[in-house]
Parts: structure tokens; C-alpha cells; sequence
């Protein structure tokens, strides 16, 4: 009995110092990606709601960071049972040491939860792409601050937390394509149903009006999403954040050659749009599945995903439900195929951001239970996001009025615009001519 206490307390984990300062870094990667995703929808809009479309991803950076600390932390992964998590101690992470271990790990509590606080700050943000142009501000911080308790944080724990029902069953989701995505994916399509179409849909153009500034935000994605996947390994030095490394960057650059080619042969060019989005659809189908495929997995599971998402943001003009800038085409259906992917290409490894492992092959069994998974989040979060979106637009309200969305969200708002033109090439002339000049724009681009 002594023998074995000895080799237990020799296997017990201890800081590791290399571990611990690469999910310092994955964590600023994957902080980055919010401001990143501000920039990639802040393009994808007309002039006049570019600034509303920044603030609505920034903003959650404070929200979602001052709530995972009093409570957010404990809720999503304390141990209590199935549906949410609770841990006293952790509520304000109060009681927590500087060198307290996150069990069976070599990184600190605190390495922990920052690096899950970051998560929880882009997950609300994703949906904001889809209610572009038409909500008030005030509204969506509060429906953030709802969601986050409501939804993000008990799916956290049904997928990862140690006793989350999800967990348990054996649900792989690597890095979030059910937590994050499909979660993110399902609530926007929840409170677009609710809060109805812009002003305009399928009638008026409604076109990006700053590609580059696309393109820099697909690139700070791409680049944090690194952190993002690879990550969430914890630093376990078995090979499996490498893997998971190189699958992100084979997923993502399949998707987008994928993509690029359907839009091609459908429409008849090789757009800059749908090489940021293509990029975006690996890099979220590729999240809950590149732990458990080998890199031609990788391959497969970016194809499919680039050509499913590129058909599947049209279905918003067939079904006639107005969803911006694709969360759900992209989001919420490049999560899914993720996710169902693995039950087809899983070789054997698997799981997960939080406490454990899963290992198994490809199977039937490993399908349902994905299916299983996939299912209850996206139900859940589609409900409940919707009745939350009722009971404000029934109470504060949340969009802002028709005049206010025709002359731009920016102005009535915020009380500013993304772009003055009033004093482009100096002078009298210079003005008169930069004035005519947005106006010939707004015309185009806002009508």
C-alpha cells in the first residue's frame, strides 16, 4: 500500500512551466480572433453599419470577461451534475492558488480559465453577423450577458465538463464545433426569426462594402484560430496538439480551393468573398473533428465543408429568413458536418478542451452519439435564444426604428461613422468633391 501511494504521488502532475506559457500564447491567439471577426463582418456591411457591426464583437470582450469571472467559470466547469457545473470557491475565483493545478493537467486553474474565458468572448460575438443593419445596441449587450448564462455556459458543461452529460456519452467536440459554433449558429437563426428581415432584403443591394477589410479579418482568424484549435490540447505533450495543428491549416486551405471552386462553377467566378468565408467554413468544421482525423481526413472533412457551407448561405433567399452575413450557412452548418464528420473519418484519437480523452475508430456508435450531441444543442440554444430575444424585443425592444435603420445603425447608435470624407484632398473643392462623393456612394452601396 505504501509502494503504491509512493508511484501515485510520483504521477501526479506538476507545473510545467513550457505548458504553461504556450496556452498564455494560445490564449492571446485566440483572443485575437474577436477582434478579427469584428474586422471580417465589419466589411461584409454597408458603410453606414460598419461601426455598429465592430462594437457589437468588441463589446463582448467586456460582457463576457466580467462575467466568467464572478460566475461564468464555475457554472461551465465545476463539478455538480449533468447540466451545469458549480464550484463555490471559484465564484469570483476567489479561492483559487496561483499554483493550483487544473486536474490532470500541468497548466494552472487560472492558465485554464482565461484561455475558456476566450471562447465565451467570441461565442456571442459570432452571432452578432447574423442581425446586421437593425438592433439596438443596448439590446444586444443584454441579450450577450442572458446568453452567456443561459446558453453558452450550460452547453460548455454538457460538452466539457467532467460531468457533463455530453462528456460522459462520449460526444467528441475538439475544440467547439457544438459549444461554439453550432451553439453561435442555432441562436442567431433563433432571434432572426424573431426580430424579422432588414429593411429591404431581397429587394435592395446590400453588398460589402470593404472587401480587404474581409480579407484582414479571414487572416486574423486563420492566424488565431491556431491557438484556438491546437490549444485545446492543454499542452499535453503526446502530438495530438500537433496534429491538430497541422489539420487546421489542411481543413481550412481545402475549404476555401473547395468553395472557390463550386462558386465558380455556380456563378461563374473566383470571388475574394468566398475565399474569406471558404477559409472561415474549414476552420469551423475542422474545430470539433481535427483531434480525431488524420490529415486526409482533414482533406475530406474541408472539401465537403466548403462545398456544403458555400450551398448552403443561398438558403436564406429560399426560406426567406434574413440572416446577414451567414452565421448559419457558415456557423451553424460547418458545425454540424464537423461534428457528423467524425462518426466517417475518426482514427482513433479524440476528445477534449477540458478534462479527458475519448479514443475510437469511426463507427455507427460514434455517429449517434455525435448525432445526440449535435441535436440537443442545436434544439436547445435555437429555443432558448429565440425566447430570449421575444422577452426583450416584448420589453426594451430590439431593433432600432426604420428610419434609424434606413439612414444607418452607425449614426443613430453610436453617433459616429466609419469614414469622413469630408476633408479628403483639402480645401473647398476638396470637400464639395468628397461630400458628392459619399453621397454617390451611400446611393450605391446603402440604398
Amino acid at each position: 500500500m505504501a509502494s503504491a501511494a509512493i508511484t501515485l504521488a510520483a504521477e501526479a502532475p506538476k507545473l510545467s512551466s513550457a505548458n504553461t506559457g504556450f496556452m498564455l500564447i494560445a490564449s492571446a491567439l485566440v483572443l485575437i480572433m474577436t477582434p478579427g471577426l469584428a474586422f471580417f463582418y465589419g466589411g461584409m456591411v454597408r458603410v453606414k453599419s460598419t461601426l455598429n457591426m465592430l462594437m457589437m464583437s468588441f463589446i463582448s470582450m467586456g460582457i463576457v470577461t466580467i462575467l466568467w469571472v464572478l460566475y461564468g467559470f464555475s457554472l461551465a466547469f465545476g463539478t455538480h451534475n449533468g447540466l451545469i457545473g458549480w464550484d463555490s470557491d471559484w465564484f469570483g475565483l476567489r479561492k483559487i492558488g496561483l499554483t493550483e493545478l487544473w486536474p490532470g493537467y500541468t497548466i494552472p486553474i487560472f492558465v485554464f480559465m482565461v484561455f475558456q474565458m476566450m471562447f465565451a468572448i467570441i461565442t456571442p460575438a459570432l452571432i452578432s453577423g447574423a442581425l446586421a443593419d437593425r438592433v439596438k445596441f443596448s439590446a444586444w449587450s443584454l441579450f450577450i450577458a442572458l446568453w452567456l448564462t443561459l446558453v453558452y455556459v450550460p452547453v460548455a458543461h454538457w460538452v466539457w465538463g467532467a460531468d457533463g452529460w455530453a462528456f460522459k456519452l462520449g460526444v467528441i467536440d475538439f475544440a467547439g464545433g457544438t459549444a461554439v459554433h453550432i451553439n453561435a449558429g442555432a441562436a442567431a437563426l433563433g432571434v432572426i426569426l424573431v426580430i424579422g428581415k432588414r429593411v429591404g432584403f431581397k429587394k435592395d443591394p446590400m453588398r460589402p462594402h470593404s472587401l480587404p477589410l474581409v480579407m484582414l479579418g479571414a487572416g486574423l482568424l486563420w492566424f488565431g484560430w491556431f491557438g484556438f484549435n491546437a490549444g485545446s490540447w492543454l499542452g499535453n505533450d503526446d502530438g495530438v496538439g500537433a496534429l491538430m495543428f497541422v489539420n487546421t491549416q489542411v481543413a481550412t486551405a481545402a475549404a476555401m480551393l473547395a468553395w472557390l471552386a463550386y462558386e465558380k462553377i455556380r456563378h461563374g467566378a473566383f470571388t475574394t468573398l468566398g475565399a474569406a468565408s471558404g477559409a472561415v467554413a474549414g476552420l469551423v468544421a475542422i474545430t470539433p473533428s481535427g483531434g480525431a482525423v488524420s490529415p486526409l481526413g482533414a482533406i475530406a472533412v474541408g472539401v465537403i465543408a466548403g462545398v456544403a457551407c458555400a450551398a448552403a448561405v443561398g438558403l436564406k433567399f429560399k426560406f426567406g429568413f434574413d440572416d446577414s452575413l451567414d452565421v448559419v450557412g457558415v456557423h451553424m452548418v460547418g458545425g454540424i458536418i464537423g461534428s457528423l464528420l467524425i462518426g466517417f473519418f475518426a482514427t482513433g484519437k479524440g476528445q477534449s478542451t477540458a478534462t479527458g480523452v475519448f479514443y475510437g475508430d469511426h463507427s455507427f456508435t460514434q455517429l449517434w452519439k455525435q448525432c445526440a450531441g449535435v441535436g440537443a444543442v442545436l434544439a436547445y440554444s435555437l429555443v432558448v435564444s429565440a425566447v430570449l430575444a421575444f422577452l426583450l424585443d416584448k420589453t426594451i425592444g430590439m431593433r432600432v426604428t426604420e428610419d434609424e435603420e434606413v439612414s444607418g445603425i452607425d449614426q443613430a447608435e453610436h453617433a459616429e461613422t466609419a469614414y469622413d470624407f469630408s476633408g479628403a484632398g483639402g480645401g473647398v473643392v476638396g470637400t464639395v468633391s468628397a461630400a458628392a462623393l459619399a453621397g454617390t456612394q451611400n446611393k450605391k452601396v446603402d440604398a
